[in-house]
């Protein structure tokens, strides 16, 4: 008996690190899993091999967060195949490299479109149809950037920051439904978009932190499989750490 057996999630972002990860320990918890992709297909399939591998449904979709109409196609199509969803994880992020006195506007426009209005375009056809069902879990992944001062990009701190505002006011409108809305600040993790930061970041930061690394996807993964179970139901709009107890 696996914590998440028979539910039907839908993961943004699966494709890649954290994403690939949650799909990956959801499937082998007993879950069916969709998700969606922006670019590589190679790594797509692979998370397909992973979730199959436990011998559950995978589904996969080519579709950008930032498509509003295309996500409400793919949630269309999911009550189509699987009467819909039990869990939405919101992974889906976008990062650059930018200062802020410099960064252009298309880069601050695309990082935005991204880590803000992809979690409108997402979770909205999504919550709608736990609406009708009375039941559901969104888990939305955030950042350490959101709630601490670190040399980071001031979009993508901003995105991640509205991400819990986000949880925190949706929670409250999704109660009544019996949906449940939470959300995890991730520190920096061993991923492409972690990996990508600066050399002298990531030594800076591996001192931070009292375990002296970076987190894995699995790690995250692991914990994130317990906040949308049925063994967590009183959790509600709240941020959860995960840094390796980071002191910034």
């Amino acid at each position: 008996m696996g914590l998440l057996d028979n539910k039907r999630v839908f993961v943004t972002g699966g494709s890649r690190g954290l994403g690939q990860a949650i799909c990956d320990i959801y499937a082998r918890e007993g879950a069916d899993v969709a998700f969606n992709y922006a670019a590589s297909h190679d790594s797509a399939n692979e998370t397909v091999r992973l979730i199959e591998q436990h011998g559950r449904k995978a589904l996969k979709y080519n579709t950008s967060v930032t498509d509003r109409d295309g996500m409400k196609v793919v949630a269309k199509d999911l009550i189509e195949q699987w009467g819909g969803v039990d869990i939405l994880v919101n992974n889906a992020a976008l990062n650059r490299g930018d200062n802020f006195a410099t960064m252009t506007s298309s880069a601050w426009d695309e990082v935005i479109d991204v880590n803000v209005n992809g979690l409108f375009n997402v979770t909205k056809p999504f919550f709608k149809q736990m609406m009708r069902q009375r039941k559901g879990y969104i888990l939305n992944i955030s950042s350490i950037a959101a709630v601490r001062a670190l040399p980071t990009s001031v979009h993508y701190s901003t995105g991640k920051a509205a991400s819990i505002g986000f949880t925190k006011c949706l929670s409250r409108e999704g109660a009544p439904f019996g949906i449940s809305v939470n959300c995890i600040a991730a520190g920096i993790m061993d991923t492409d978009l972690g990996n990508a930061l600066p050399d002298a970041f990531k030594e800076l930061y591996t001192g931070w932190t009292s375990k002296r690394r970076f987190g894995t996807a699995q790690e995250l993964a692991e914990f994130a499989v317990f906040m949308v179970c049925d063994r967590n139901t009183y959790m509600n709009g709240e941020v959860v750490i995960i840094d390796g107890g980071a002191v910034v």
